[in-house]
């Protein structure tokens, strides 16, 4: 378990790129298992989740070149098992995915429960329901155990929920089934467009993309495809509040202009001097105010995976602001731990949480990153309290974010990863 050293109260600036969208990276991965030929992903962001899923592609019999760099090739001429490793899946919740890839490719998929962030409190019954659908039949195993043996069918469904994972499982079977699938109250958010996009290179012939409605009609044969990754708009967003917090200038390259715009919209609400200029997204020395209500919501709303960060952000912001994550419970109970920084919180319940500001956060304390979002804020806090901070486990944060202390030494932190 490695911990990150902090040195607080230094104004960072700089240039900054993001790389790829982690959240299309995962299922693009996915999706290459769906073909025997060879797929080419470029832009890949190198940070652990991918890594993990790539050798859960080895694990069933892919051959994947290129592990570590920002270009993956993937073949997969035959798969060699139905089961991927336990241990990896209970790492990475983004292994559902594979559920409908094996179904198409071998007719059946055993996963354990998968892992990531809060296990316990995130269902995949929305997956299930739609492999359900379109022809699968649930075992009674202690795991996940689906199987179609005839194949996967074209099936019109409506899902309970807008869950991007859930339409993305969705996609991912429909692309490899027989005749058309109609998914409606799809998720719409730029992974989802990104990956229909990569499956009609492989021969889909998919409609409605970017829609709550998209109609699937599935290929006979799925062939090889190159795609190249658009940049991370929260990752983006999530160096944006770095350099708010320190009262820095950061210049963040790599993020799409009509994506980093859903989080710019609030950052600017809270007087946050910043926006795209020539395809760089600006960050100027600011004096963050409060709003009376940040909110969540699915796409083109606030991204629940940045409201960690707006939360800490609120803590140097004058006035008082509501923070609501509708979306998920948990993810605002890390950020108690401030409260031994001195940051003026009140966790109202599993979901709001209010905060007054501007506080002098005081270092000296050992936070603890539960999950890969809360603990890139209470790196953020760390940046701006004033004295040492340590945040553990260094590798939760390092799951969403690439070579992290290399990039915030570049910005002028004073960091040390200490194993």
């Amino acid at each position: 378990m490695s911990t990150l050293l902090i040195e607080g109260g230094h104004r960072l600036q700089g240039r900054v790129a993001v790389e790829g969208n982690k959240n299309a990276a995962l299922p693009l991965l996915a999706a290459c298992l769906l073909t025997e030929d060879e797929c080419v992903l470029e832009n890949v962001p190198r940070i652990g989740d991918v890594e993990v899923m790539a050798r859960l592609l080895l694990d069933v019999g892919a051959e994947v070149d290129g592990i570590g760099s920002t270009t993956l090739r993937i073949r997969t001429p035959k798969v060699t098992t139905h089961e991927p490793d336990r241990a990896l899946v209970g790492r990475l919740r983004g292994s559902v995915l594979l559920l409908g890839p094996l179904l198409a490719r071998v007719g059946r998929a055993q996963i354990a429960p998968p892992g990531g962030d809060f296990p316990a409190r995130r269902s995949i019954a929305t997956h299930l329901e739609a492999l359900l659908h379109m022809g699968a039949r649930q075992g009674g195993s202690g795991d996940y155990l689906l199987e179609a043996p005839d194949g996967l069918v074209g099936a019109s469904m409506y899902l309970y929920e807008a869950s991007v994972t859930g339409t993305e499982t969705a996609l991912l079977a429909a692309a490899a089934a027989r005749g058309v699938t109609e998914i409606r109250h799809a998720a719409m958010e730029p992974h989802v467009v990104e990956l229909c996009e990569f499956l009609q290179k492989m021969g889909a012939d998919i409609s409605g993309i970017g829609s709550s409605t998209i109609r699937v009609e599935g290929a006979k044969r799925l062939g090889g495809a190159r795609h190249t990754l658009g940049g991370d708009y929260i990752e983006a967003g999530s160096w944006a509040v770095v350099g708010a917090i320190t009262g820095g200038e950061i210049d963040i390259e790599g993020a799409r202009e009509s994506e980093i715009e859903v989080v710019a919209a609030v950052l600017k609400r809270m007087n946050v001097q910043c926006g795209m200029r020539d395809g760089v997204f600006e960050v100027k020395p600011s004096s963050p105010k409060s709003v009376r209500r940040i909110t969540t919501g699915l796409w083109p709303a606030f991204p629940s995976d940045l409201i960690s960060l707006v939360t800490v952000l609120a803590t140097q912001a004058e006035g008082r602001t509501l923070v609501h994550d509708w979306m998920y419970e948990l993810r605002l109970f890390a950020l108690e731990q401030m409260s031994g920084m001195g940051a003026d919180m009140f966790l109202a319940d599993a979901h709001r949480i209010i905060v007054t500001g501007p506080t002098r956060l005081r270092g000296g304390r050992v936070l603890d990153s539960r999950d890969l979002r809360s603990g890139m804020s209470l790196i953020a806090a760390g940046l701006a309290a004033d004295g040492q901070t340590r945040v553990q486990p260094l590798e939760t944060v390092e799951r969403g974010y690439s070579r992290l202390v290399e990039r915030l030494e570049g910005l002028g932190a004073k960091v040390a990863k200490v194993e």
